[in-house]
């Protein structure tokens, strides 16, 4: 279907029964190919695809043909999301399952937006095997807000609290703490360039430590923790940030008082941020703790305390059910380490042209740093491989090099094109 029109807004001021978007032809229009809405000086042009929206990640054959016009997505957050999922939305957009209404228009008390935040919860239970002595939150601000929220929901300002830096990230939370608690750093990896895991045996914690807190994986200098260190305070408390590796692979939830997570790296877009937090460290805040900030009255509420982020969670909930539906995270962790080795395999065999300064043993598989011998090559790299649409693969600004990020949604075509294009761009100029 093609249709112009005189007035650049005529498209939408339609009566209802010629509107585009009625339901004798939702269906065209879901599968748009193009669609110019706000050029004025020109007539509007929309282009329908007759075929039916496309089933299955892309393939690299697919890319290569210019069959597809998507990039391979590189970004360490925002990042992208699987493709099945974006398209699930996008059917959906107009008219949820039949309630004559998007998502984005529902009220977040109605019967059903508590649908759908019901089973995205139901969904991530069933993924992490999350027991229901933990509740799960939906919270806003980012892991960054809860550097102030764990501190002020676990422990008085005088109370002492161990932090390990692996990490930006890390080091950041340790900072933020310093308002509201007496913490201190017991391990850092700074003077190695962050670099390192420490050795767990070898940790002096503090016996009197309300909670022991570590970032499972540091996205800038992409350092995991494969193994996770038990708190040795009184309470036994390990608090992770996981947002950059979370629902990445299995976790045991029991081994930790709460985990966090921004969704924007693995299980959705930027805006939620997921809490796990184990009830019976709820309601101990401390009194100047804002609301906002507050576990327990975000579990009392069902995180519905306030207008939540609904399309978002509603993103994260399409998210679990595609995990689910791929086998769990325990295959999901088998593709996850397939790309990791693929390309880390690519960087140490070739030669010293490329290099990844982060120890093996705790090298992460969702952010893979790397330089390049020749550093003034580097720009040249980027802008190569963006020609290729392998984009967002500069460093971060504080650390510079290379970063390929490869989270879940990362399919293993890209990864493979990646690998490819760097064989090339070494055989050029080795």
């Amino acid at each position: 279907m093609a249709t112009t029109t005189s007035s650049p807004h005529s498209l939408f001021l339609q009566n209802r029964h010629s509107h585009p978007l009625n339901k004798n032809n939702l269906a065209s229009f879901t599968n748009l190919k193009k669609i110019n809405f706000f050029n004025t000086k020109r007539a509007i042009s929309v282009t329908c695809s007759a075929a039916s929206a496309p089933t299955q990640d892309r393939t690299a054959a697919q890319i290569q043909s210019g069959q597809e016009d998507r990039v391979f997505n590189f970004a360490a957050g925002p990042a992208n999301l699987p493709e099945k999922v974006l398209l699930k939305a996008q059917s959906e957009l107009y008219n949820w399952r039949g309630s004559g209404m998007s998502v984005m228009e529902m009220s977040h008390r109605g019967k059903e937006f508590k649908s759908i935040i019901e089973k995205a919860e139901s969904d991530l239970r069933a993924l992490l095997n999350i027991p229901q002595e933990y509740s799960v939150l939906f919270l806003q601000g980012g892991a960054t807000t809860q550097f102030a929220a764990v501190p002020l929901n676990l422990c008085t300002p005088n109370d002492p609290v161990d932090y390990i830096v692996t990490g930006s990230w890390g080091d950041k939370a340790f900072k933020e703490a310093q308002k509201f608690c007496n913490p201190q750093v017991i391990w850092s990896g700074k003077a190695e360039k962050y670099t390192k895991i420490p050795n767990f045996d070898a940790l002096e914690q503090n016996p009197d430590a309300k909670y022991l807190h570590i970032c499972a994986n540091e996205t800038i200098h992409g350092v995991e923790f494969k193994e996770y260190p038990s708190a040795k305070n009184s309470t036994g408390i390990l608090v992770a940030d996981m947002s950059s590796n979370f629902c990445s692979k299995p976790v045991d939830v029991t081994r930790f008082g709460v985990i966090y997570a921004g969704a924007q790296k693995n299980v959705g877009p930027s805006g939620v941020t997921i809490v796990i937090v184990r009830k019976d460290l709820l309601g101990n805040a401390q009194d100047k703790t804002p609301v906002m900030l507050d576990y327990k009255i975000h579990d009392e509420n069902n995180s519905l305390y306030n207008t939540p982020p609904c399309y978002c969670i509603y993103m994260c909930g399409l998210v679990f059910e595609y995990l689910l539906e791929l086998g769990g995270l325990n295959e999901v962790e088998k593709m996850n380490r397939k790309k990791a080795e693929l390309l880390y395999n690519v960087i140490d065999g070739s030669n010293g042209f490329y290099k990844c300064p982060v120890e093996k043993s705790v090298r992460s598989f969702m952010n893979v740093p790397f330089t390049l011998e020749k550093s003034d090559l580097e720009a040249e790299f980027v802008k190569e491989a963006a020609k290729e649409k392998m984009v967002q693969l500069k460093g971060h600004r504080s650390v510079g090099g290379m970063r390929a990020s490869i989270y879940n949604a990362m399919p293993l075509a890209g990864v493979e094109k990646l690998v490819a294009f760097m064989k090339d761009f070494q055989a050029k100029h080795a």
